[in-house]
């Protein structure tokens, strides 16, 4: 199975495939690397002080976005709130306590659904939003529809890897049996990673993705097979392959 995760976040997935005696087949169809211009992002968090709430989208804007803050540390008295536990898992790890994550779901949606986040609790606060370079829109729109004062620390930057040789020559090609993917950049990426002669064998081989959003996403690629799994998790993700493999 092909595990498309960035290099540096396919290790669980990979081997809890292994155990169970799959066989993992890396193949990166995200890059995550630092911005190109920082000088503005630097001046942005120079006053970070200046701000309520800090609200991170993803673990990689944990990352990421420590690297940039002085001391890597946020202010005490800020509060923290991210989209899902592996990104509240990672401020923690990074020794900064979480205020707010949803209790069910993993996605913007699912932060805005929290009561600490309505109009009349956000209303005049400044909302400090961690993402990646043109990250989705939603959840700063929608903050400031209800009153916040929003801006963006985009603390990395997405982009799709080079190919590595000829994709018609890779020796698993014809073995493959279901791929993974956790984003709709990693699905738009490996659209154009397959390329026009192997883009068929993409739509037909069974897909697993972990979100409405993504199967929609996925559909519209023209991916006909695509399996939804219950969390963005490696363990979700893991255990949507095993029913699938079960159904068949």
């Amino acid at each position: 199975m092909l595990i498309t995760r960035a290099a540096h976040q396919a290790e669980g997935l990979c081997k809890l495939v292994d155990e169970l005696n799959g066989r993992p087949l890396r193949f990166p169809a995200l890059e995550i690397s630092a911005p190109a211009q920082t000088e503005q992002l630097k001046e942005l968090l120079a006053r970070i002080e200046d701000f309520d709430v800090a609200v991170f989208i993803s673990a990689n804007a944990v990352k990421w976005g420590v690297k940039y803050l002085s001391k890597g540390r946020l202010p005490e008295q800020m509060r923290t709130a991210s989209v899902g536990l592996a990104t509240a898992q990672a401020l923690a790890e990074s020794g900064h306590q979480v205020t707010l994550v949803p209790k069910q779901g993993f996605d913007s949606e699912a932060l805005l659904a929290a009561p600490e986040l309505s109009a009349q609790q956000v209303a005049g606060k400044r909302v400090l939003i961690f993402r990646g370079k043109d990250g989705r829109a939603l959840l700063g729109e929608t903050l400031t529809r209800r009153g916040a004062l929003v801006e963006y620390a985009e603390v990395y930057q997405r982009s799709c890897p080079e190919p590595t040789g000829d994709l018609d020559k890779k020796p698993w090609l014809d073995s493959l049996d279901v791929i993974t993917a956790t984003s709709n950049a990693i699905l738009d990426n490996l659209y154009l990673l397959f390329g026009e002669t192997q883009r068929a064998r993409l739509q037909q081989t069974p897909l697993v993705v972990i979100s409405e959003r993504m199967r929609e996403h996925a559909h519209a690629l023209g991916c006909r097979q695509v399996i939804l799994a219950d969390g963005p998790d490696d363990r979700a993700i893991v255990e949507a392959i095993c029913r699938w493999i079960v159904s068949r």
